[in-house]
Order: C-alpha cells, then sequence, then structure tokens
C-alpha cells in the first residue's frame, strides 16, 4: 500500500503584462477502490477564486480566471496519495461468449462514448494488424495485453519528436513518441477491435528508475472487459495498470483530460514551464524540482490574436 506525495507545478511568464485570464485545471484525484486521497493543497498566484465541477467524464475540474493585468502565473498542486493493487479479471468465460457480451456493451452506456474510430489514412493497415490480434480462442483481455504488448515492443520511446497533437498516421509513420502516442495507438487499435477503451491521464510512480515516464505527468489507456469493467493498460511500460500508477483523470481522448489550459489577452509570447516531483518511501532518490517541461513562444504568428488557445498546454513524458 504506497504512499506518494506529488507535487506539480506550472508556470507561464510573459514579456508584458497578460489581463483576461480564464483557466481550467484537471488536476485532483479521485478516490476510488485502487487509490484513496489522503490530503490536497492548491495555490494559485494573485489567489483567485476556484469554481469546481464534475465533467460528462467524472473528473472533477477546477475553473479561474484573472482578469487584472500580470506577468507571471504559478499553479502548485500538491497531493497525497495511497495506491493499492489491482485485482485482474478472472478471465474465465469461454471467449467467443466474451466477445458477443462486448459487442452488447459497446453500444451502451458507459462504454458507447469510447468508441469512436479516428479518422486516418493508414486505417487498412492499422486495421489489418488489429485484426491479427483476435482469435477464436482469444479472450478481450488477452487481446488487449497482446495489442499493449505489440506496441511496446514495436515503438521506441522518443522525446521531443511529437506533440499532444500528433496524428495516429505520423505516429504510425515514426513508430516512435512518448507515453501519450503509446497511449493514443493503442486506443485506435483496441476500438477498431471493438473493444471500448478510453484515455488517462496521471502520474507513474518512482522506485528504481525502471519505468518510463517517471516523475513526470504519464498517460496510459483503460480497456472495458466483460464481467470486469475497466482496467488500466499501459502500453509505454507494458503493464497492467496497478499500484504505481496514480490516476488524475479519463476522457476520450488527451484534450477530454488536459491538466491545464486556458486563454488569456496579451503578448503572444510566453514560456511555459511544467514540473512534476514524487516522493514516496520506496523511492531511492527524490528527483530535484526542475521543469520536466518547457515550452517557449518566441514570435506572434499570424493566426494568433489576443484571445488564442494555448498551442501545448501540457506536455506528457
Amino acid at each position: 500500500m504506497p504512499e506518494y506525495n506529488i507535487r506539480h507545478i506550472t508556470r507561464y511568464t510573459y514579456p508584458a503584462p497578460a489581463t483576461d485570464s480564464a483557466n481550467q485545471l484537471i488536476l485532483y484525484p479521485h478516490s476510488t477502490d485502487h487509490q484513496e486521497l489522503r490530503e490536497y493543497k492548491l495555490e494559485i498566484s494573485h489567489q483567485p477564486h476556484v469554481e469546481f465541477f464534475i465533467d460528462y467524464f467524472g473528473n472533477k475540474v477546477g475553473i479561474f480566471s484573472l482578469i487584472r493585468p500580470h506577468t507571471e502565473l504559478l499553479i502548485r498542486a500538491e497531493m497525497d496519495v495511497v495506491t493499492h493493487e489491482v485485482e485482474l479479471p478472472a478471465d474465465e468465460a469461454r471467449a467467443s461468449e466474451q466477445w458477443i457480451t462486448l459487442a452488447e456493451e459497446s453500444e451502451q452506456w458507459p462504454c458507447l462514448d469510447f468508441m469512436l474510430q479516428e479518422k486516418a489514412d493508414m486505417h487498412d493497415d492499422i486495421e489489418a494488424l488489429t485484426l491479427s490480434f483476435i482469435k477464436d480462442d482469444i479472450t478481450p483481455f488477452a487481446a488487449v495485453k497482446t495489442m499493449s504488448s505489440w506496441i511496446n515492443e514495436n515503438f521506441s520511446y522518443v522525446k521531443g519528436i511529437t506533440s499532444v497533437e500528433t496524428s495516429v498516421d505520423e505516429i504510425w509513420r515514426l513508430r516512435a513518441g512518448v507515453c501519450q502516442d503509446f497511449a493514443h495507438m493503442l486506443l485506435v487499435m483496441l476500438r477498431m477491435a471493438g473493444i471500448p477503451s478510453r484515455y488517462v491521464s496521471g502520474y507513474i510512480c518512482p522506485k528504481n528508475h525502471e519505468l518510463r515516464g517517471e516523475g513526470a505527468t504519464h498517460a496510459w489507456v483503460e480497456a472495458w472487459i466483460p464481467n470486469y469493467g475497466w482496467i488500466g493498460v499501459d502500453p509505454t511500460n507494458n503493464c497492467i495498470v496497478s499500484d504505481r500508477h496514480v490516476r488524475l483523470a479519463a476522457g476520450r481522448d488527451f484534450s477530454d483530460c488536459t491538466p491545464v489550459k486556458g486563454i488569456y489577452k496579451g503578448p503572444s509570447q510566453h514560456l511555459l514551464e511544467v514540473s512534476v516531483v514524487i516522493n514516496n518511501a520506496l523511492a531511492e532518490n527524490a528527483e530535484p524540482l526542475t521543469p520536466v517541461f518547457t515550452y517557449k513562444v518566441t514570435q506572434e504568428s499570424p493566426s494568433d490574436n489576443s484571445y488564442r488557445r494555448f498551442m501545448e498546454i501540457q506536455q506528457q513524458q
């Protein structure tokens, strides 16, 4: 029953005052059967009032505005979370029966929203590979693990060559990326196979630095398994999500559970820095509080205006 202290710090700095900043946060882990939120603290510079609500996907969302001029916006979320091991599906029913049940459940709530097919030029190639994993004696859970393993073994973990807006066609061509790309590809394949799947954002917690994505925001997939429900699968590390993962939010894709996003009036030029520090008794060394992601806009493009959406609000590692 590990306990983690997580500090997630987001800092925006502007060369000239920004005003009328409206922001949304999804940085609040729910207590579930697999994790317990012991303590939570949210600090935001200039001390705006934050309103919270539960969105359509069950995520706790905070919204706030800063009207007065400011040259820096600092958002600091700190949480203490206890996690529990996940009990795996028994997977005892016949595979054929499970696929029939899954076909029925995928057309109903809560699965229907997580069957949306993404348009892709490489759709036929991806689908052909996906369907090759589906055999008469393979259960949905076994198929999920097989596809996760294939992505893990055939895609290279490389930072800096993709963004949150990289298409599935480009990920397929590169056969490389970071956790959001691995999760993106697995989502596409699972939905092609008729398995409802949702994108999950959160953290993977350090122990001996043997896992990809430690000490940063992380992404994985939850797949719907008949007679069980949602099970988390991490293709970046080719493992079932258990007590090393802390879940923040879930949705159809990254855009549904972006940790921080917003709009503002002011200079297009700005600097975004994100730092994540995770401490627990099992970790050999705590990571220093340095940015794990930096994004800098240096010049205004013709498409930018004073109320433009941030190009990239949060980079997953």
